[in-house]
């Protein structure tokens, strides 16, 4: 540490390369950790956009819940005859998750391009609807819910390189309890 310190005191000149080491090693890092939230927001968004998609199909299913407000459950059912029918509207959650984010159809996934720079694809939507029961058993907490999971990849570069793209699944679950 102190030979470090004598050199970078001295005046001959020999802390200029050690100067310009530090200043490149902090470049990098910045870059890196620039990238990384670039990433960290990129994937956020997205989650945010599908959290709405998959909230706007909840509420859309509000009209065709039976509320059964005495027993305390409720459910995607509508009376026929002396029985009840399942009735879910299963809604477009990629169509309303392409009109958030701006995502163009090219065939198997969509996409969203930035000046013609690829900035993020999003494929392989799965969705699942899980009705709460018409009459329930001991456990309260069955509601109507949706789960869905999409698959997001966001390419990588650092320093003007390209590297492997950052694949990750987003999951959000959203569920419908009837307030009165």
């Amino acid at each position: 540490m102190s030979r470090i310190r004598k050199i970078l005191r001295s005046k001959k000149g020999e802390g200029f390369p050690l100067t310009i080491a530090i200043v490149l090693v902090l470049i990098i890092l910045f870059t890196g950790i620039s990238e990384y939230l670039r990433l960290m927001i990129v994937a956020q968004g997205v989650r945010d956009a599908l959290q709405d998609a998959v909230i706007a199909t909840v509420t859309q299913n509000y009209d065709e819940v039976y509320h059964g407000i005495r027993e305390g459950y409720s459910g995607g059912y509508q009376p026929v005859a002396d029985d009840f029918e399942e009735s879910l509207d299963y809604g477009n959650i990629y169509g309303r998750l392409a009109d958030t984010l701006g995502l163009e159809y090219t065939g198997t996934y969509e996409k969203r391009t930035n000046n013609n720079e690829l900035e993020f694809t999003v494929y392989d939507l799965e969705v699942e609807v899980r009705n709460a029961p018409l009459a329930t058993s001991d456990d309260s907490d069955q509601r109507f819910e949706i789960d869905s999971l999409l698959t997001l990849e966001v390419p990588v570069s650092f320093g003007g390189t390209l590297l492997p793209s950052m694949k990750i699944q987003l999951k959000t679950t959203s569920g419908y309890i009837p307030k009165f």
